[in-house]
């Protein structure tokens, strides 16, 4: 008698996403895990089953048509993943629904629109910097606070046209989203608050239109016969809000803490022999701003390997274990070496769902963390790494803070 091996349970606090990773790549590069209420879904580890999933046009994101559990009403409501799977926004939808939705968001996201964008984002680091400057000699600041995350949101606002008055409180419950240490009631609440803002901005919107994504919506729902619907043009918007905010943030302030805690490769860049792409790059593949992304569900039973999904099963994206797959990097690949020729990741993903902004929020790190250096080129840790808490979530990968010392030496005399 065969007797099965028991899935591994996720942590849901987030506290060593790394360690639980090396454990599920043990098991192979397509894992079964269990989340909370007891769902089950297959990690994916590997480097190549990764490329495989993401670029199957039988791997849907459609909740409502293609997770059998669901459908056949055996998901309990409170699953506190439900709304990544049923959300009504571009990254949930399927076929041609999700095609043109993408179709009219990606306008605002061409390689032209982005060097645009060059100006605006340098503005605001400059701005940011000043006021980092301001700080009081020896003061610890919290680089996520007060750099990453005010500079993500601000050109994420601008794209999607979040009015001035509303940018204080749009963004109260993003992290709070991607918290899964939270109820499934708890996040439903943070979700539902998020959705009625940005219905109201929307709503303010048509009678006031600009140069922004959120009047390309409206007017293609007016003009075209697209057949948009509101609450389709809302869950995009929130979509798009939450992943360039949480995202960029991550990307930043994990590129920071790389070269914090690895002066050498740090020097590297200072004379020349690396460049700030390499230490971008090679941050988004040994430290995924997005860590374990769910979900998707195949049309049809999909072999990868020598094992069998099946058809309407949940699947994760593990991209923080994709990018450490040993049978692409070898024994290094838990390594952050900024000089290694090959850096393969998929943390923007890959095929049609790939990232729609990774252009811009590469753009904003290699803007942001040379500036910061530059700005502040005795920048220092305030506190050991060890003690640096990550944020409580196994989806996203990033820190609650990033506390620093801006001028250390300073601070010592003081």
């Amino acid at each position: 008698m065969q007797i099965e091996t028991p899935p591994i349970v996720i942590d849901t606090s987030g506290a060593d996403i790394h360690r639980e990773n090396a454990k599920i790549r043990e098991r192979g590069p397509v894992t079964q895990v269990e989340l909370p209420n007891g769902v089950r879904a297959w990690s994916i580890t590997g480097y190549e089953a990764g490329k495989q999933v993401l670029s199957d046009p039988r791997m849907s994101k459609d909740g409502h048509q293609h997770w059998t559990a669901f459908v056949d009403g055996e998901v309990d409501p409170s699953f506190p993943l439900i709304d990544w799977a049923l959300m009504d926004n571009m990254n949930t939808t399927y076929g041609h629904a999700h095609s043109k939705m993408r179709a009219l968001v990606a306008r605002r996201f061409t390689p032209q629109r982005i060097k645009a964008m060059r100006p605006t984002i340098d503005a605001a680091v400059a701005g940011l910097l000043a006021g980092l400057s301001t700080s009081q000699t020896g003061s610890i600041v919290d680089l996520k606070a007060r750099y990453a995350y005010p500079l993500a949101a601000h050109v994420i606002f601008d794209v999607l046209g979040i009015a001035d008055a509303a940018r204080g409180t749009i963004l109260g419950d993003g992290e709070a989203q991607v918290d899964t240490t939270k109820t499934g009631e708890e996040i439903a609440a943070s979700v539902d608050r998020g959705l009625r803002e940005m219905a109201d901005l929307v709503e303010a919107k048509r009678g006031d239109p600009a140069d922004d994504l959120m009047s390309d919506l409206l007017a293609a729902q007016e003009k075209d016969g697209s057949g948009l619907r509101d609450a389709e043009i809302v869950g995009t918007l929130s979509f798009l809000l939450g992943t360039g905010t949480e995202t960029v943030t991550n990307l930043v302030i994990n590129s920071i803490l790389a070269l914090l805690t690895h002066p050498d490769q740090l020097e590297l860049i200072r004379s020349g022999d690396a460049s700030w792409q390499d230490a971008i790059e090679e941050t988004l593949r040994v430290e995924a701003p997005v860590a374990h992304l769910p979900f998707r569900f195949p049309t049809e039973d999909v072999q990868l390997g020598d094992v069998t999904i099946g058809a309407g099963e949940p699947v994760l994206m593990n991209f923080a274990a994709i990018g450490r797959d040993p049978a692409i990097h070898g024994a290094s690949a838990n390594s952050y070496d900024i000089t290694r020729s090959r850096k393969d990741h998929l943390s923007f993903g890959h095929g049609g769902y790939s990232c729609i902004g990774k252009a811009l929020g590469r753009l904003e790190a290699e803007i942001a963390v040379p500036a910061l250096f530059a700005h502040f080129p005795d920048l220092a840790l305030a506190v050991p790494a060890s003690e640096i808490k990550p944020q409580s979530t196994f989806i996203m990968n990033g820190r609650d803070e990033l506390p620093v010392l801006l001028s250390p030496a300073a601070a010592e005399s003081a």
